[in-house]
């Protein structure tokens, strides 16, 4: 698996450059914009400064309309700024139509620029409560539209958490639907340290985090801190070694 951590900020991003041996990719995002909202172009150019050359980074485009070119534009200036890893947020598509046709959008807008960036289609664990589309079909709406990744992170952030929302074993499914298309599987919405074990044993490929690796716990007022950053890599990396070991073999 490997660990995502969004950082608020440029301070936030030297924290996580201290701790960059535990991590695999830094993400920009503006949380108090939503789940998934955008940073300022500059702000992601001045992160991309501060952490190694050697690390993806990831931007966030927001909570998105349905707006294809708005999107489109947006997206652009994510890859522009330094973004390599570019996730989209269909919080105003209602019907997987309407979302194919935004990431549609974004891969063209994106790859046109820069043909190795990755593009992540991102929907809700809790999408029943904001009315967009149905969480099982985001791997078939990455694929229909180009993208790299499906994920999920959760719209409301009150505390409830991607498992509340979705049982293990149907986030499970979600990363079945995602390998069976060829795309890599992002699971995120106030992730423990607890989930850890059924989020390996399942097979995701990315882990996105913020408020585990915060002072007290809190995506909002806690600051990312390097030494939760290696405490949280250390389970994570325990719990795929486990379930390398337990896993039955193939055959």
């Amino acid at each position: 698996m490997l660990l995502l951590i969004s950082p608020d900020g440029v301070e936030e991003a030297l924290d996580c450059a201290k701790a960059a041996d535990h991590l695999d990719i830094v993400d920009v995002k503006k949380p108090d914009e939503g789940s998934l909202g955008a940073n300022f172009p500059w702000v992601i150019r001045e992160i991309r400064a501060a952490i190694p050359a050697d690390k993806p980074l990831s931007a966030t485009v927001g909570d998105v309309p349905y707006k294809p070119g708005t999107v489109a534009q947006a997206a652009l200036g994510a890859v522009v700024s330094g973004a390599t890893y570019i996730k989209v947020g269909l919080y105003g598509c209602s019907t997987p139509e309407q979302a194919v046709d935004v990431m549609r959008g974004v891969v063209r807008a994106v790859k046109d620029h820069r043909p190795d960036a990755f593009v992540v289609a991102s929907g809700y664990a809790d999408a029943h409560r904001i009315g967009c589309v149905n969480p099982l079909a985001l791997p078939d709406i990455a694929r229909r539209s180009g993208s790299d990744a499906a994920m999920l992170d959760t719209a409301v952030k009150d505390g409830t958490r991607l498992f509340d929302h979705l049982p293990p074993d149907v986030c499970g499914e979600f990363v079945r639907r995602s390998h069976d298309a060829g795309l890599l599987a992002a699971l995120a919405g106030s992730v423990k340290t607890g989930d850890l074990g059924d989020l390996a044993r399942i097979g995701t490929d990315i882990v996105g985090v913020r408020g585990a690796v915060c002072e007290g716990g809190d995506r909002n007022a806690g600051r990312v801190q390097a030494h939760l950053v290696a405490a949280f890599r250390a389970e994570m990396d325990r719990h795929v070694r486990e379930h390398t070991v337990t896993a039955p073999a193939a055959g």
